[in-house]
This record gives C-alpha cells, structure tokens and sequence, in this order.
C-alpha cells in the first residue's frame, strides 16, 4: 500500500518539499477547482429555477400540492416566498463557489495553508448545514445526492492538498495579514470594510440557519404573506419543513460564505494580488444582487428585512473602493500597503 501513488500524494510531504509536494497540491487543487466550478453552475442553476419553476415535482410529491394549487392559496404569496428563499439560496451557493475557485487554484496550488484551513472551516459549516434537515423533517433525497458527491470531491481534495502545504501547516496560518497596513490607510480600511463584510455574512447565516431550524419565520415573513404559522401547518403539515429546510440552507450557505470571505479578506488581500480583489467583488456581486433583486420581484420589500443586505453591500462597495489603488498598482516589496 505504501508504494501506490494515492498514498504517495496524500502522505505528509518531507521537509523540503520536492516533486511529491508539487504532485499533491496540483492534485488538491484540480479537485477543489472542480467542486468550485460545480458549486458555482449549481448555485446559478437553483437561481434559475427557482425563479422560474419554483416547486420541483419532488418537492410537490412531498407536499401532495402542486404550485397551481398553492398559488390559489394567498394570492400566490406562498409560492413567491419560496421562490425568494430559493433564489437567495442559489447566490449564497454560487458566491461559495467563486471564492473557492480562487483559494483553490491559487492559494492551496501554492502550498498556503491558511487557504486550506478556510476551505476546510467553510467547508464543515457548508456541507454539514445539509444536516439541519434533522430539525426540518424534510430530506430532499436530490439535494442529499448533490451534497454527497460535492462533499467526497471537496475531502479527496482536501486530503491532497494537505500534503502540498508549506510549513508552518497548522490553523495560527489564519492569523497571519497578506501584507501590513496602517490601520488609519486606504488598504487598512478597506480591508477593515470587508472584514465586516465577512463577519456580517457568518453571524447573519448563522442566524438565520438557527431560525430555520426553531422559529422558521421571523415577523416580517408573516406579514408579507399575511397569514400565520399555523394556517400553513394547516394547509399542509409538510409545507412548513419545507421551507425550514431552504430556510436553514440558506442559513449555512451565508455562513460558509462568510468564513471563506473573512479568511481571503484577511490573509488574500495584498498589494498586487488583484484576483483576490476581484474574487471578493465577484463573489459580493453573485450573492448580494440576486437576493436584492428577487425580494424586490416578488414584492417582499420590507426594509428592517433587508437592512443586513443593504448594509453588507455597503460595506463592499466602500471595502473594494478604498482597497482599489493600493491593491491593483505593482506589488511593493516586502508586501506591505503604503500608509496613506
């Protein structure tokens, strides 16, 4: 067994390095690029249909209603709060997906570990919020399906690309800044910006998966759709696990982004190092405009609802306004920001 190029890769590599190293974070990497690159089509895929479809027939044989029949119920109200949920989902999927692409095919092809340590902090909060169905009661088997696969890809993956990392390999790597910067300059605040972007997007995920798997709605729901909990229960007692479920899915996956975003913004970001830029405003853009834009669609536009969103890309556009300059002119040596 030891002689097999599986256990050659995914051994701690000697001090040093070498050819097996090198071997091991391409490896890691191709296959970390590869669940981004289907986390990002499945996120844009849920958005689309979501938008468009709605129910899936799996989701309807569960519920023993179709969406004609719903939409009959509330002046289709029902149908387009899960449309929102579904779609806010499908950004926080394929935001998750952009950054990933970039630690993976950048930072983790390079041996850095704290983009390894981000991948995988991101990657227990991500994948095992699919568990909160134990709180919903509702186990959709396709998602189940898609997890799984993502989730053996994402460990291979991960495994591989523990074996290419640089020492020091331990988790204090996420402590260490990109590059030093004054506090008080354009870089210091810009990067301060998107730190709280990022601290933003993990507590509300979190809130909000927590809310998914208790409460399911906050007042602003009920209002919009103008009933309460218990004549939905009474209307069908599976329709409100489902929509705990998306509910605490979308939870996870604003957390996972904020995790990733916090560890880029931190360690990523350093004069010259453009595609760490671009990967948090791609990243910003994918997340924040779908969820805006459906809520306005479907005329859910409550604005204490939609004051984290609002805030969260505040924070961003002024983040990636001040960070603009200092990041996209030649690297300085040392890789430190100017102070001013």
């Amino acid at each position: 067994m030891d002689g097999t190029p599986v256990t050659r890769w995914l051994r701690p590599p000697e001090t040093g390095g070498g050819e097996r190293t090198e071997r091991a974070a391409r490896l890691g990497a191709r296959l970390l690029s590869l669940e981004a690159l289907a986390l990002v089509a499945a996120g844009l895929a849920t958005i689309l249909i979501g938008a468009t479809v709605g129910l899936l027939p799996y989701d309807s044989a569960y519920l023993g209603l179709t969406m004609g029949q719903l939409c009959q119920v509330d002046g289709c109200l029902i149908v387009r709060f899960v449309t929102h949920d579904r779609v806010a989902f499908g950004g926080s999927v394929a935001a998750i997906g952009l950054l990933y692409l970039f630690l993976a095919s950048g930072p983790v092809r390079r041996g850095e570990a704290w983009a390894w340590w981000a991948l995988l902090l991101s990657g227990l909060v991500g994948f095992g919020a699919f568990a909160t169905f134990l709180g919903t009661g509702y186990l959709d088997r396709v998602h189940l399906g898609l997890t799984i696969g993502l989730a053996l890809l994402h460990t291979t993956g991960m495994a591989a690309a523990f074996a290419g990392l640089r020492s020091p390999r331990g988790p204090a790597a996420l402590l260490r800044p990109g590059a030093a910067a004054w506090f008080w300059s354009r870089a210091g605040r810009g990067r301060a910006l998107l730190m709280l972007t990022g601290l933003g997007l993990t507590v509300a995920g979190a809130t909000i998966m927590v809310v998914g798997v208790t409460a399911v709605f906050v007042p602003q729901d009920l209002a919009y759709m103008n009933l309460d909990a218990s004549f939905l229960r009474r209307l069908s007692d599976r329709l409100v696990p489902v929509i705990a479920h998306d509910r605490a899915e979308f939870g996870g996956g604003i957390c996972a982004t904020g995790i990733a975003w916090l560890a880029l913004a931190w360690c990523g970001i350093a004069p010259g190092v453009r595609r760490a830029w671009l990967a948090l405003v791609a990243a910003g853009v994918v997340g924040f405009v779908p969820t805006i834009a459906v809520h306005f669609l479907v005329g859910y536009t409550s604005f204490v609802h939609l004051a984290p969103a609002y805030a969260g890309v505040l924070l961003l556009l002024g983040g990636a306004w001040l960070l603009w300059a200092p990041v996209w002119r030649p690297a300085a040596p040392g890789r430190r920001f100017p102070d001013r």
